[in-house]
This record gives C-alpha cells, structure tokens and sequence, in this order.
C-alpha cells in the first residue's frame, strides 16, 4: 500500500512589507516580517506517477498541469508524485497562496523520500514567497525574497484575514511605487508585552498598500472596515486584496470577524503561529 502524508499549507502574512531597492534585473529588494496562521490549504500526496488534483472552495481556476507550483516543486526536486489539492485559500490574495502550497508539497516529497529539506534558497526560482513559505514560522524575509531568518518568538496575536474577492495585479502595483528606495524596517525588537510588539508594528509598514488603494478602491474600504473594529492594527498583506486586523485575543477576533461578515468578502479568524 503507497503511503500518504498530510501537510498543512497556512496563510502567510506579511506584518511589515518595506520596499527598499530594485536591482538592475528587475526585481525589487523587500525587508519583510512574516508570520503564518492557523488557516489554509491541505495537501495529500503520495509518491509515483505525477498527478494533481484540487477540490475545496476555491478549487475553481486553480491549474493543474505542469505550470502549477506544486508540480513545479516536484520537478525541482526531482520527484514524482500524485497530489491532492483541497483549495481553502482565496487566490491570488497576498496570502501565500501557490507558495504555501508548493512548499507544502516539497515537505510532503521530503517527508516520503526521507531527503532533508533543500535550503530556502534553493526554492527562489519557483517565486519571491517560496523561501519563507518552506518553514512556516516568524521569519524576516530580505534580498529579493531568498534570505530568511527566524525571529525571536512573537507574543501570542489572533488574527482576522479579509479578502473582497478582487484581483490585484502585482506588476502595476510595483509599478506605481512612488520610490523604490524606502527606509528598512530596522532590528525586531525583544517585545516586552504584546502591546510593545503591536505599538511597533504600527510604525512600521507596507510600502505596496498606498498604491493598491490607488488601483483597487475596495482593499480601502476593507481596511476602514477593519479599523473600526477593535484592532490592534490593520494592514494589507503582501500585494494585496487580502487585509488583515490583529487582535490582543480569540474572542475580539471572533467578534471582529462576525462584525466584518459580507456576502462577498472571504473573512476568517485565525491564530498566528
């Protein structure tokens, strides 16, 4: 009997996203704070053949030939295997997204092969988020996005993620950055108290959310409505649409994401891991 293995494919967020240069090759050089949360994807696979399925609720315009990022993963590592997508993450969101899903499948194939994991940066070619998607916890993600290191252990934070179900194009988004060169975050501190740590995270920022208003007004709309709840701080993750609140306990994220419910809004509450 073929074994299968499980592996979990969490929303990823970026707390912070500092936009601070732009190589000559195109690529634009980040200084990013991220974090996971205990919401997203689930991916079966099991070793021979090369296969990918998807079902779940946003299974929908999900590919599944060789240009999908999970069979991109298998083929860098050079392993065959059949997948089993379930697709709980909107997409494209800002959240991770194929990169969680990919370096969920390069755990899976390490896992059933018995190999060690590849260095992140071996992951770059597959995209920017691959690298800090290949261990999902606290990380600092710099360079165009293949140096990754882990940051001293986050006082716990809930989370309220809030998706209005529109497209954001990443290029124009980078595109109409006013400057590339923008200040680094600077050292993560030792926070004293998840209120030091939530008061530091306002001063910091992300240099795409100015110009995704810009372009699509509704992550404007999202975050005004985030605000008004009892935040600790509202933020866009990524490139956007997705939005995110953060939240001193379970019950205010609960009640935050009951306050944000729309009939066209993906909302969830989550724990940050």
């Amino acid at each position: 009997m073929t074994a299968t293995t499980q592996e979990f494919a969490p929303a990823k967020i970026n707390l912070t996203l500092h936009v601070t240069g732009q190589r000559s090759d195109g690529y634009h050089l980040l200084d990013s704070l991220v974090v996971f949360a205990d919401v997203g994807d689930g991916l079966a696979a099991q070793l021979g053949g090369l296969s990918l399925s998807v079902t779940g609720p946003f299974a929908q315009g999900v590919p599944t030939g060789p240009e999908n990022s999970i069979l991109k993963a298998a083929a860098l590592l050079g392993v065959d295997g059949q997948f089993h997508l379930t697709k709980n993450l909107p997409h494209p969101a800002g959240i991770g997204g194929g990169s969680a899903d990919a370096a969920a499948a390069v755990r899976a194939l390490c896992h059933l092969t018995g190999q060690s994991l590849p260095p992140p940066q071996a992951l770059l070619p597959l995209g920017a988020d691959m690298p800090v998607c290949l261990s999902p916890r606290p990380q600092r993600m710099t360079s165009i996005g293949e140096d990754v290191a882990p940051v001293e252990a986050l006082h716990p934070m809930w989370v309220v993620l809030v998706n209005p179900g529109v497209p954001t194009p990443t290029g124009p988004i980078f595109n109409a950055l006013p400057t590339k060169n923008n200040p680094p975050m600077g050292p993560v501190p030792h926070f004293a108290s998840l209120h030091d740590q939530l008061a530091w995270l306002r001063e910091q920022r992300n240099d795409l959310e100015p110009p995704a208003r810009t372009l699509c007004p509704e992550i404007a709309e999202v975050l005004a409505a985030i605000t008004a709840t009892d935040a600790g701080l509202a933020r866009m993750s990524g490139s956007g649409a997705t939005c995110f609140g953060l939240y001193t306990s379970e019950a205010a994220a609960n009640t935050a994401a009951a306050q944000l419910s729309r009939s066209n809004w993906w909302t969830r509450a989550a724990k940050v891991l």
